[in-house]
């Protein structure tokens, strides 16, 4: 099982097109998911949900979402606003790391910074990376979206909707976080999920859909986020079916909720008749007590 999210419903439904055979799944608190398997690789099953917009949103429904499913992976697609000028309307980001960047604190004398950020798992950035250099995510580009570049970098989430390159907020990011390329408002609440839940490899995709730069109303208006969802959609749609392609380990952990079990098991020992091991069992490692019984 892999999870993807989104927060707007022009993206979720752009991942959606990539999924057949979709089944409604309701959290026991109320939250609806939709499980289906990829058009592209039936046998890969997928979990959806649109969670709105916000980290603190996110934060809370991903970590509902890990908890339901125990996916091997959870993505977060969408759009974002380009922090760079060199990014064209349509490219797509996959985030090296993650800022949270609106912590800090405000003093008479200025702003001081106190940043967090969760990097992506090396596996895969290493399998994005790889599949940004070949063609083959791009066949399900509608025509206006052919021509888009796959970036690796910083992208910054706060809990604004940035539309400018002159504000207070802009200026921060230029002087605090200046290799963010660019900015959205839910990938640190995922990230942070993430992280808290050991394991669950997070990884967020966007795709540029204005240039933050107080031209958002125009560009949207003239079709960007869609283009922007479609390309972030086909991108994490290509990852997720290669994510997949695993070892044993991951298929293992596909099987099942990784959870600890109580074990009590005998074992024989040479100057003793038996041992009683009695704890709880992590994985490879065994955490309990030996209780000795018989010679010593």
């Amino acid at each position: 099982m892999i999870v993807i999210l989104t927060a707007l419903e022009i993206e979720y439904a752009a991942v959606r097109e990539h999924v057949a055979n979709c089944r409604l799944h309701e959290h026991h608190k109320g939250t609806l998911f939709e499980v289906g398997e990829l058009r592209a690789r039936p046998e890969q099953q997928v979990a959806l949900a649109s969670l709105g917009m916000g980290n603190t949103n996110a934060g809370v429904l991903t970590e509902r979402a890990i908890n339901e499913f125990r996916p091997s992976a959870l993505l977060f697609a969408g759009v974002a606003g380009g922090l760079r000028d060199w990014l064209k309307l349509g490219d797509v980001v996959v985030a090296s790391h993650v800022y949270a960047y609106h912590g800090g604190k405000s003093q008479d004398d200025g702003f001081r910074a106190r940043p967090r950020s969760w990097d992506t798992p090396h596996r895969i950035s290493q399998t994005a990376k790889h599949i940004s250099r070949g063609p083959d995510w791009r066949r399900s580009l509608p025509a206006d979206g052919e021509s888009a570049n796959v970036h690796f970098g910083p992208i910054a989430a706060g809990d604004v909707v940035l539309n400018s390159r002159t504000s207070p907020l802009a200026r921060q990011l230029d002087e605090r976080y200046n290799d963010a390329i660019a900015v959205e408002m839910e990938g640190a609440g995922v990230a942070l999920a993430g992280h808290l839940n050991e394991g669950t490899q997070t990884v967020t995709v966007r795709s540029i859909s204005d240039p933050a730069d107080g031209t958002k109303e125009t560009t949207d208006a003239a079709g960007s986020q869609t283009l922007a969802a479609r390309n972030a959609a086909a991108f994490a749609i290509a990852l997720t079916a290669r994510l997949d392609d695993r070892g044993d380990d991951d298929a293992s952990r596909r099987d099942g909720p990784a959870r600890p079990s109580p074990f009590s098991a005998p074992v024989l020992m040479d100057n003793a008749r038996a041992v009683q091991v009695t704890g709880t069992h992590y994985g490879s490692s065994h955490f309990g007590t030996a209780f000795f019984g018989g010679d010593s």
